[in-house]
């Protein structure tokens, strides 16, 4: 896993590096600028205009570094400081006046009637260098920098983000106020939250590291949250034995898909065995004497719609029994008869996934799943986990990543927070370590998608993983499977029912 960090962790992070490792503030600086100014220079002729504009920060200094490497490297790179002369200190100063003592020129554009030749400068640049406004940011942008800003943003040229697109805040992705939106960024020792999760990936463009010296033992154990790695979703694969059955391979009962809402259970049981279980059976609500039909791999126990609410809740008691992993909520009826199910399935002793309508049953009762004897993974999209934590849906949207870790410690479950950048926190451990995963995009934003992963979950609980590991190689796979997806039927042609079997290649693949 690659490690992420918040503002405050990189500030420990670079304190510890020049205070335990003994590498000076202004040897990073020089180091991550010569990574800048490698990145724009892999995007620009010698020759071609690049401008770097320069903010008093760290950032800035980081821009000075790279202007004078391009320099020396032929490029024909300007520094254009958008803020006071008089405001840059420290190592962005020496790095400063180096740059200026190489030949370097700095065009002040500090004021209001800058603007226009600043605009103009941009314009005419094949590369524009973000170095701005950094991780320190703290409040939202106005005045001139958010001029600047909106001037950046209509430069012509490719825009590269020096750590994180100036604007944007740092732990929780959101533009404050206004913010850059760059084609690459160069970010700085190790990604931060607002680059690599949502919203903030969609203003970071392609992402690059640049190793500063910082040990990766020190960011790892600095930082409460990391980036998913190919290799990390194939340690997380079991292993296939040849001489495996499918009793061996887990049964997963699948619980929900009430009339007019089939479908849901349907996609989810065919995820899970797509995902590798052995058997899976479909429990679903029907009249007396129907029955409830399902693709010919998948079994099917008619739950009499029509039978008292405890005896009904028995019979699914009964099913329980013998099974490996238990999905409940695709398509689940938000009824005394869906809520009697849910309670029976928290008192069962096997990996439960909790989808959907389950999640609506299991509103203001956390408690209930922190002691409950199953284990258990919860799927909310932001509005299921709005109503799970009782707060305004601003709020979960607003900070993410403070969301799934307050419904991990409220329900000590595994938690997948569903969206763009899904997030899994496993609050089992009693921690607060969070998953950010990089795969799946647009394809995914269609009914059904969330079904196939709940079912998906269950397939690798019923296997025998720990539901955490599940989860996660789970999500990767499922994002996988939509990416893969997306070459076939474009970003929006994508269907749910698409999904189960491109599952399947994915994690194929993945043991490759």
């Amino acid at each position: 896993m690659i490690p992420v960090a918040t503002a405050a962790e990189m500030r420990a992070l670079d304190a510890a590096t020049i205070g335990q490792i003994g590498l000076p503030g202004a040897v990073l600086m020089e180091t991550a600028g010569r990574g800048v100014a490698a990145a724009a220079a892999a995007r620009a002729p010698v020759g071609a205009p690049i401008a770097v504009v320069c903010g008093a920060g760290n950032n800035g200094g980081d821009g000075f570094v790279a202007a004078r490497v391009l320099r020396a490297a032929g490029h024909d790179a300007v520094v254009y400081l958008v803020v006071p002369r008089a405001r840059v200190a420290g190592d962005a100063l020496l790095h400063l006046g180096a740059y200026e003592r190489s030949g370097g020129v700095i065009a002040e554009r500090s004021e209001a009637e800058d603007l226009v030749e600043l605009g103009a400068a941009l314009g005419r640049a094949a590369v524009v260098i973000d170095a701005v406004l950094g991780t320190g940011l703290d409040r939202e942008v106005g005045g001139h920098l958010a001029e600047v800003i909106a001037r950046i943003n209509a430069a012509p040229g490719a825009v590269i983000a020096v750590d994180l697109p100036s604007g944007l805040s740092a732990d929780t992705g959101h533009p404050l106020g206004v913010a850059v939106r760059a084609a690459h960024t160069v970010t700085i020792a190790v990604p931060k939250l607002g680059v690599v999760g949502a919203p903030g990936v969609e203003h970071a463009g392609t992402v690059e590291i640049v190793d500063i010296g910082v040990p990766r033992a020190l960011a790892a154990a600095g930082t409460r949250a990391a980036l998913v790695e190919v290799g990390d979703a194939r340690g997380w694969l079991p292993a296939v034995s040849p001489l495996v059955h499918k009793g061996r391979r887990g049964h997963v009962l699948v619980v929900g898909g009430a009339p007019g809402m089939r479908g849901a259970a349907r996609l989810a049981s065919l995820a899970a065995l797509r995902a590798g279980a052995g058997l899976c059976t479909l429990a679903g609500p029907t009249r007396a004497g129907a029955e409830l039909t399902a693709d010919d791999a998948i079994m099917t126990l008619a739950l009499d719609d029509g039978a008292p609410v405890d005896a009904s809740a028995a019979a699914l008691a009964e099913a329980l029994a013998g099974k490996a992993a238990t999905v409940m909520g695709p398509g689940l009826a938000l009824d005394a008869r869906g809520r009697s199910w849910v309670d029976r399935a928290l008192a069962a002793d096997l990996p439960l996934v909790l989808d959907a309508g389950a999640l609506t049953h299991l509103a203001g009762r956390l408690a209930d799943v922190a002691a409950a004897r199953a284990t258990i993974v919860l799927t909310p999209h932001p509005g299921e986990a709005a109503r799970l934590l009782g707060e305004p849906l601003a709020a979960i949207v607003a900070d993410r990543m403070a969301a799934v870790r307050a419904l991990a410690a409220a329900s000590r479950a595994v938690v997948v927070l569903k969206g763009a950048r899904t997030l899994v926190c496993d609050g089992t451990l009693g921690d607060d370590f969070v998953t950010i995963n990089p795969t799946g995009g647009p394809a995914l934003a269609t009914a059904g998608a969330g079904d196939v992963l709940a079912g998906a979950i269950g397939g690798l609980c019923a296997r025998g993983l720990p539901p955490a590991a599940a989860a996660r190689l789970a999500v990767w796979a499922h994002g996988a499977a939509g990416d893969d997806l997306i070459a076939r039927h474009g970003p929006t042609g994508v269907v749910a029912s698409d999904l189960p079997a491109a599952l399947a290649t994915a994690l194929r693949d993945l043991a490759a």
